[in-house]
């Protein structure tokens, strides 16, 4: 029998995240930036349509020379006072610290710049179980000559002890967060079976419509695999 190679599979489960990740991005951007960055959310006029710059974004890592890395999302917001921005959203997904982590967002920051000359915000999201791995930070300086850049970053190990507050959360994140630390926590398959059954009635009983949900069960889906003899159950159920 004739079987994936271990490479190919990891390739296809990486490009799966992405895509849920943008998905949920381009569905619930408001929500993202409210459960995640309530600073960033309060400053922008959401009565201004968002503009993607999916473009400006491919022709920026096409023309870098970071290889296979990339930036999520980069869209052009309105501030409350009348001013645009450009917002370079980051998800890491990969679910591990990483070396020069702080150098790549600053990477992505200044190329986006350089090729725009437009301000742009950093925003990032991480995923890992190292509660030691804090990047936010990424500074030289030699004599006086230095360079000092910051930004704000999100650790979804973070909420975990925010049960009872992430359940009463209706913000579409909060299920995002949940199903996380629920994939992260539930090493038994049949946990793994009970806790995904219960985000999914979470779903109908917030009351969100056919779009909605089934935006969010792909998300719950996809993050909280079950074996087969557990998949049948499931959708019985």
């Amino acid at each position: 029998m004739e079987t994936t190679p271990m490479g190919a599979r990891t390739r296809t489960r990486h490009t799966l995240q992405d895509n849920v990740w943008k998905e949920m991005l381009d569905a619930f951007l408001e929500q993202f930036l409210s459960f995640f960055f309530p600073k960033v959310h309060a400053d922008i006029d959401w009565s201004r349509p968002l503009v993607p710059l999916d473009k400006e974004l491919v022709q920026m890592v096409r023309d870098s020379e970071l290889g296979t890395r990339f930036v999520d999302k980069l869209v052009k917001v309105f501030l409350a006072n009348g001013a645009e921005t450009w917002l370079l959203i980051h998800i890491e997904v990969q679910g591990r610290a990483e070396d020069g982590f702080d150098e790549r967002m600053f990477v992505y920051n200044y190329r986006i710049f350089d090729r725009y000359h437009r301000e742009v915000i950093s925003v990032a999201v991480l995923t890992d179980l190292d509660d030691d791995f804090r990047p936010g930070l990424y500074e030289r300086q030699r004599w006086d000559c230095g360079v000092r850049f910051w930004f704000p970053v999100v650790k979804i190990v973070d909420y975990a002890k925010q049960g009872i507050q992430l359940e009463a959360n209706l913000n579409p994140f909060a299920l995002v967060v949940m199903a996380h630390l629920g994939a992260t926590r539930t090493r038994d398959q049949k946990q793994r079976l009970a806790w995904k059954l219960r985000l999914v009635r979470m779903l109908y009983e917030r009351g969100y419509n056919r779009e909605e949900v089934e935006a969010r069960f792909r998300f719950i889906d996809w993050l909280l695999i079950l074996p087969a003899e557990l998949e049948e159950p499931f959708r019985d159920e």
